[in-house]
This record gives structure tokens, sequence and C-alpha cells, in this order.
């Protein structure tokens, strides 16, 4: 019964967005009680003393889901057209997939050479 119940404040759909070494956002859909939805948005970042990380969150539900799209929307267009046009937002973008790929190379260097040595045993 008690894991039916913890069960019911899992995630139903998860989004991760990294953003940089130290910042992680969350996008969880979650289920209420009454069969309902909302989402929460997580900002996790690692405290500077290494002690893990601080968390904030915002709970979003779906009667303010088209209003705060809306105002996210404007605010970000409002940023890159009239405050920072000139700015390069595609620079973060190909980071990111530059780390990615760097990291999925190394994965790959590391399974190899696991592989070699259950080999060598």
């Amino acid at each position: 019964m008690e894991k039916e119940e913890n069960s019911k404040f899992d995630s139903i759909f998860s989004n991760k967005v990294r953003a940089g070494k130290r910042r992680t956002y969350f996008f969880d859909v979650k289920k209420t009680k009454s069969d309902d939805y909302y989402i929460t948005l997580t900002e996790s970042t690692k405290r500077f003393d290494g002690r893990g990380f601080e968390r904030h969150k915002i709970f979003l539900y779906k009667e303010d889901f088209n209003r705060f799209l809306s105002s996210l929307e404007e605010t970000i267009n409002h940023v890159k057209t009239e405050l920072m046009p000139d700015f390069d937002y595609e620079q973060y973008e190909r980071r990111e997939e530059e780390w990615a790929a760097k990291e999925k190379e190394e994965a790959s260097k590391e399974k190899s050479s696991d592989e070699e040595e259950d080999i060598a045993w």
C-alpha cells in the first residue's frame, strides 16, 4: 500500500535540460490524487562547497499553462530581439552537442577498455 501511495507522486513524464556544469532544469509531469496533472519545474544547482545540490521548484497547473507559456515566450523574445539581438544563442546548443559527443566517446573508450580487461582474464 505504501508503495502505491508513493507512486502517485512519481513523474508520469520527465525531461532534463543540462545548463552548464553546475545547473540542471527538470520538467516533470505529475498526477494528483484526483487524477489531474500538473508540471513541476525544478532548478538544481551544485553547491559551491560541494555539499550536494540546491533545488528550487515551481508548480504549474493546467489553468496556467497557456498564460505561462505565452509570457515565457514573450519575455525570451524580448531579450533576444530587443536587448541582445546580436548575441549568438546557438553557441550553447553547439557547446552541448560537443560535450555530449565527447562524453559518448569517453564512455565508448571506457567500455572497450573494460571489455579488453574481461578478455584478458
